[in-house]
């Protein structure tokens, strides 16, 4: 999934030279808490809540304008960049959103929380769904698969757990289904269901 599908586009922006006041304003008018700091276009800085609040004096915030406290050379993501890869750099970077540029033009913001969105449609967690963990026997995950498809289920995702006290626990997701048959069919097939959620 591409960053492209999941950014807003055409964000709300400011001018270098306006000042917190107006940041602050513009944040609390559209409800966002990142705001792409832009000249003709090309983005030269990023300013968040978060910076704002270690500034935000009634007394001074009249008199600050936003690049004085903008990051500059914000941490940048390209629209045709992978969710995973925007997920990282949030988590790397422990910041709370990314402004997105194609050819160094800012063409939207993707947040943590447009990518938790994303994750939740991938992983189809507001779906209707049954879900089987599975140690996965010699045949292979392959063999799972088989089996849960040939019993009409639908996979809507696969994640894996492991750590180094256990074998690798496989977490299919699948389209709302009476796991009962499936789960014997597996253990039949020597695989290991450890878990089952209707």
């Amino acid at each position: 999934m591409k960053v492209k599908n999941w950014m807003k586009s055409n964000p709300v922006t400011i001018e270098r030279t306006a000042l917190l006041q107006d940041a602050h304003e513009l944040m609390k008018k559209h409800a966002i808490r990142h705001l792409p700091v832009v000249d003709d276009e090309q983005l030269i800085g990023f300013i968040t809540e978060s910076d704002l609040r270690h500034f935000f004096f009634p007394s001074i915030v009249e008199d600050i304008p936003v690049h004085q406290v903008m990051v500059i050379n914000p941490v940048t993501i390209n629209l045709n960049a992978s969710i995973e890869t925007a997920a990282r750099l949030i988590h790397d970077f422990k910041i709370g959103g990314l402004p997105v540029v194609d050819k160094k033009k800012l063409v939207g913001v993707i947040t943590a929380s447009d990518i938790l969105s994303a994750f939740i449609e991938i992983m189809g967690l507001l779906k209707a769904s049954s879900r089987v963990d599975v140690i996965v026997g010699k045949e292979g995950v392959e063999d799972v698969t088989r089996i849960i498809k040939e019993h009409g289920c639908d996979i809507v995702s696969v994640a894996t757990d492991s750590n180094a006290s256990r074998r690798k626990v496989y977490h299919f997701r699948l389209g709302k289904v009476d796991l009962d048959p499936v789960v014997e069919a597996l253990e039949k097939a020597g695989h290991k269901v450890v878990s089952v959620m209707d």
